[in-house]
């Protein structure tokens, strides 16, 4: 048995890389699977996943939910398991999970709209209150924030190469010698969210907003607003990554130069993705650097 869902153009860039057009073929089958457990009505495929096929979904007495299959990329490995620690405290609950399919069945936040859509001192403020309830101490199953580091630190200059040098050399040296000294400093470790930004908050009916799509590190907790810090969805300036960073820290109690440090690293780090240059982010690295 199988059933066949419309792949969203997000997804395209599958089909360009070997892994991904293998993990498309056996969508079908793993999609059929997920149906036939959880006995599962299927709704319209959410288009805008960058990394998983994600669909609206019923279960059997009529709760709505969402069932997400996984890409089987690092980031995302271990989702199920942030899920699971947080418990529904601040973030959409883990309702059911088939490890060997990277599959997810999760609770559906209605109505959905995202915290992106928002004013941005009124987003802020929300992600201020959620935060600090998501900084759970935690170890195993989740990869540490200094081991991720390393590796960002270790693909940097490769990237760089490879994409034909697309921002300047002064860029690289100051990020990797950022994360060299930020590594072995931190601070106590607790389950971190490297892509918290504000799309993926959505407003909810069992809580005011919820978090979804985590991508974990255990790691201090300066790192965990690096992704609202440099994200486009609240503004996209020099005033306005300047003004996130120091309400974020300010209210959080954050250090303000380590959170800066680390987004200028972890910024440049996913600036590369597949070949392809996000000069936004490239942005942000150059305005925390130049004018801060």
């Amino acid at each position: 048995m199988t059933v066949d869902a419309e792949i969203p153009e997000a997804l395209d860039w599958l089909r360009r890389v070997p892994a991904g057009r293998e993990w498309l073929a056996v969508l079908p089958e793993r999609l059929a699977a997920c149906v036939e457990r959880w006995s599962l009505r299927l709704g319209p495929v959410y288009p805008r996943s960058l990394v998983s096929l994600v669909l609206a979904a019923e279960l059997p007495d009529g709760t709505p939910a969402v069932l997400k299959l996984q890409y089987p990329d690092g980031d995302s490995e271990h989702e199920a398991a942030a899920l699971a620690t947080w418990a529904g405290d601040g973030a959409v609950r883990l309702l059911a999970h088939a490890p060997a399919w990277r599959a997810l069945l999760i609770e559906r936040c209605v109505p959905g709209d995202p915290l992106s859509g928002r004013p941005a001192e009124e987003a802020l403020g929300v992600v201020v209150d959620l935060l600090p309830r998501l900084w759970r101490p935690a170890g195993a199953p989740f990869t540490s924030l200094a081991d991720e580091a390393a590796g960002w630190v270790e693909r940097l200059p490769g990237n760089w190469e490879r994409a034909g040098r697309p921002y300047e050399r002064r860029l690289l040296d100051a990020a990797r010698d950022l994360l060299a000294d930020l590594v072995p400093t931190q601070g106590d470790q607790v389950l971190v969210n490297q892509d918290l930004h504000a799309g993926n908050v959505l407003r909810a009916g069992r809580e005011p907003w919820l978090v979804i799509d985590p991508k974990p590190l255990v790691g201090e907790r300066e790192f965990s607003v690096v992704p609202l810090v440099r994200g486009a969805e609240l503004g996209h300036s020099p005033a306005a990554v300047r003004h996130r960073l120091d309400r974020l820290t300010a209210e959080l109690g954050l250090d303000r130069k380590r959170v800066r440090g680390w987004t200028i690293g972890q910024t440049l780090a996913w600036s590369i993705g597949e070949g392809q240059v996000f000069p936004r982010q490239v942005e942000v690295v150059r305005w925390l650097l130049d004018g801060d």
